[in-house]
């Protein structure tokens, strides 16, 4: 399916101001991580009659999800002190292998260098507890880039993504209007979560996936940070902002089929 959206809609209102990220599955490629410590502990516990969890079941019932809703869906009469336990030890597994392993999905660096050089504002907003996701953005060199991380057990129980609350918090805290930001997810829950705060969301997702997203309200959707459709929007964003030539001298080049970002502005952090 071809996504035809307008690439102007992923600013509304021109300049912009930040992007907002969600980390797993949209910066990184997490999932195979969280499956593996998740099935070795749901094995062991004789989960499911013994019978290994598929990644199809992770992905409907946990990706995009905080610990806090999986843990309800998977155990709901435990106590809290049980499943306290039972993510300890899944956090620490997850951790563990995605040291291993864990990589960006393709193109980010290209993005985020595109950020810095026009002096954005830049969040990242997850489900996932914050020490995973100090991790996964450690993992992979973006420490530095990140001026906040917000996270959904920053905002109170019940109050993670799909509930706007985590994109909310991360807008106040930076200083930006919703209107001068963007989002980018690769979840229906966190797509829910950055149109209920009244931002423009770019979802990162596959063919299969792709009306799904859409039908969450993604204003754009494209296969990762390399896709051509991204770097047209953003080309128009460049456009309104500071005229058809300044955003030309600026659009990133390939070669050898990376995509090199020459800034537009010099700007300093």
């Amino acid at each position: 399916m071809e996504n035809t959206q307008d690439s102007f809609v992923i600013c509304r209102s021109p300049p912009l101001e930040a992007l907002l990220f969600d980390i797993d599955g949209t910066m990184c490629v997490s999932d195979p991580f969280h499956h593996r410590a998740f099935s070795e502990l749901l094995q062991s516990l004789n989960y499911n009659g013994g019978v290994p969890i598929t990644p199809e079941f992770g992905m409907k019932h946990m990706a995009g999800r905080s610990n806090e809703q999986i843990g309800r869906f998977l155990f709901p009469d435990w106590t809290q002190a049980q499943l306290d336990a039972f993510f300890t030890e899944k956090e620490a597994l997850f951790g563990r292998y995605a040291s291993e392993g864990l990589r960006e999905v393709a193109g980010l660096g290209a993005l985020c260098r595109w950020a810095r050089e026009r002096g954005l504002k830049r969040a990242a907003v997850t489900n996932a507890p914050r020490a995973n996701a100090e991790l996964m953005i450690a993992i992979l060199g973006l420490s530095e880039f990140f001026q906040l991380i917000v996270t959904g057990e920053d905002c109170g129980e019940g109050r993670s993504k799909p509930a706007p609350d985590p994109y909310l918090r991360a807008l106040a805290l930076l200083g930006a209007s919703p209107d001068r930001s963007v989002v980018f997810e690769d979840s229906v829950i966190g797509i829910q979560a950055g149109v209920a705060a009244g931002m423009p969301v770019v979802a990162i997702a596959g063919e299969s996936r792709e009306v799904r997203v859409v039908a969450a309200g993604a204003s754009l959707v494209v296969r990762d940070y390399l896709d051509a459709k991204l770097w047209a929007a953003l080309d128009g964003i460049d456009a309104a902002a500071t005229g058809a030539d300044a955003a030309a001298d600026g659009a990133p080049k390939v070669v050898d089929g990376e995509r090199i970002v020459e800034p537009a502005v010099s700007v300093e952090n």
